[in-house]
């Protein structure tokens, strides 16, 4: 049991639990049967509760529980007790408070202070309902006051860090005041050197009041407060700085994760964010659109709403993206491109984001119709492009995607071959290959990606003049890809030819990549 409770498998809780149940369980028996909830249960307290099962009640083990140093064993025996004799938890632990000498009732009071805090109450409310030795219980526990004060905030500056955040959640709820008022009168009275631990106990409060330092301090601090709060500010300003190594990282993964690291500082990591909302990568942007909405105290919707109203697409945009993954993005985005005040391209960007909300495949084609007859073409490539997420087979839609493919704008068209392939109609295969001969390279690039998706060993000859011959890299790149998918000799040897002689590096590597699928590897 010990091997298996410090071992890979067991952590801190597992061990500490195992170390607890052998202090207080004298009986081997008895050890036998409760001990291994420790590797189970995984916390300090999880060999008490069978206790509340041991028939007849095992009285020893139980008193000697409430003499643990940890508070949370203590309460755990009131509760197997109370379990064994059937009575409620707060009866019980009132007995206990009440009954105890006057000379040492405080682990009794602490006990219940703490046990009453976790619950999100004043001692006195948590123990109304503990029958008539409750207000006693209470009376007894708020004579204790100071030393329960003082006995949380040693735990506050504890050097077990998994303390901190607790005591200092408890020591908030037992006086009535909050967690970062209760820290900033702490630190008053500390040196400085121990901010650290301070400022670590808040973040730990933070995280489970689901905030953020920054705003816990700032809804708190007062004038007079100014040079504890910059205390607390230098403590996070370094940490922040430790990050940026991560927030710089190559791989988008170890970005995004230290992004979402950021969520904690709030409104202190208003300037990394920011700059993670220009990251090259959409789900780093979209992260830090929603820890900037955490900051902020808002949601994300009412943020991104904030940020369209400064009409810029650029600064909108990863807002829209982080949008499309939340509930009520359908109505959010109908509502932006609908408001005549935006500029063309941010209604425009709202429907392309429409294209990829879930709530948009429900979206009825009435009303998407007044979008397909805009007098912007960005606005009508938009709409065009929540066609690709209605259903195929209804002919409305597919009548739609014709009178896109005609329509006068190449931005437009782009849209449209964009829903043939993502649709996957084939029918229109030879369409597609005709409009490679665009004089708009975006709408040459479209035809390509289509013709990758629904293109047939006919199309081989077009694509491979078009690798060959096109002037814009992009398009090379299209066709290239299609030619990798569609194979066959004459693709092998446009892919050849490209990977040796073309004057872009993306062309050859796509090309080279082309050969490889076909099965070219050297």
């Amino acid at each position: 049991m010990v091997l298996l409770a410090t071992g890979q498998r067991g952590g801190t809780g597992t061990t500490d639990c195992w170390n607890s149940c052998q202090r207080h369980v004298a009986d081997r028996a008895l050890r036998a049967r409760v001990c291994g909830s420790c590797l189970s249960g995984g916390r300090v307290d999880s060999w008490v509760a069978p206790l509340g099962a041991v028939r007849p009640m095992p009285r020893e083990a139980l008193a000697s529980s409430r003499k643990d140093g940890d508070w949370r064993v203590r309460w755990a025996s009131v509760r197997a007790e109370a379990k064994a004799r059937q009575l409620t938890e707060k009866r019980v632990l009132a007995e206990w408070v009440a009954g105890s000498p006057s000379s040492s009732d405080l682990p009794a009071c602490l006990t219940a202070a703490r046990a009453a805090a976790e619950a999100g109450q004043s001692t006195a409310n948590f123990l109304r309902d503990a029958g008539a030795r409750g207000p006693e219980a209470a009376a007894r526990v708020w004579a204790r006051r100071e030393a329960i004060r003082q006995t949380l905030e040693v735990e506050l500056y504890s050097e077990d860090p998994r303390e901190r955040g607790t005591a200092l959640a408890h020591l908030g709820a037992f006086l009535g005041r909050r967690p970062a008022r209760v820290l900033l009168d702490a630190t008053a009275s500390r040196p400085e050197e121990s901010d650290g631990i301070g400022a670590s106990a808040l973040k730990a409060v933070a995280l489970r009041l689901d905030s953020s330092v920054g705003r816990l301090l700032l809804e708190e601090a007062r004038p007079a407060d100014e040079v504890l709060v910059n205390r607390l500010f230098a403590v996070y300003s370094r940490e922040l700085e430790s990050l940026q190594p991560e927030l710089t990282a190559p791989e988008p993964q170890r970005r995004d994760a230290a992004v979402l690291s950021l969520g904690v500082y709030g409104p202190l990591a208003r300037k990394e964010l920011e700059r993670a909302l220009t990251d090259v990568d959409r789900k780093v942007r979209g992260s830090a659109a929603r820890r900037m909405a955490q900051s902020e105290g808002t949601s994300l919707r009412v943020a991104a709403e904030r940020r369209l109203e400064g009409k810029d697409l650029e600064v909108a945009r990863p807002w829209l993206e982080a949008m499309e993954r939340e509930k009520g993005c359908g109505s959010f985005f109908l509502e932006a491109a609908r408001d005549s005040r935006m500029p063309a391209p941010l209604r425009g960007q709202a429907l392309t984001s429409l294209a990829d909300c879930r709530e948009g495949e429900s979206l009825r084609l009435d009303a998407l119709s007044p979008f397909l007859k805009d007098s912007q073409p960005v606005v009508r490539a938009g709409a065009v492009r929540v066609l690709g997420a209605l259903a195929v087979r209804k002919p409305e839609v597919m009548d739609a995607t014709e009178r896109a493919l005609d329509d006068g704008s190449p931005e437009v068209v782009a849209a449209a071959l964009d829903v043939v392939a993502g649709q996957r109609q084939s029918t229109r295969g030879d369409m597609a290959a005709e409009l490679l001969g665009s004089e708009h390279p975006v709408v040459r690039a479209a035809a390509a990606r289509a013709l990758e998706t629904i293109g047939r060993a006919a199309h081989v000859k077009v694509l491979a003049t078009c690798l060959r011959e096109d002037p814009v890299s992009d398009v090379r790149v299209a066709a290239a890809l299609a030619l990798g998918r569609l194979g066959g000799p004459h693709a092998a040897a446009a892919l050849s030819d490209a990977a040796a002689r073309d004057a872009d590096t993306h062309v050859k590597h796509v090309s080279r990549a082309g050969l490889r699928k076909l099965g070219f590897g050297n």
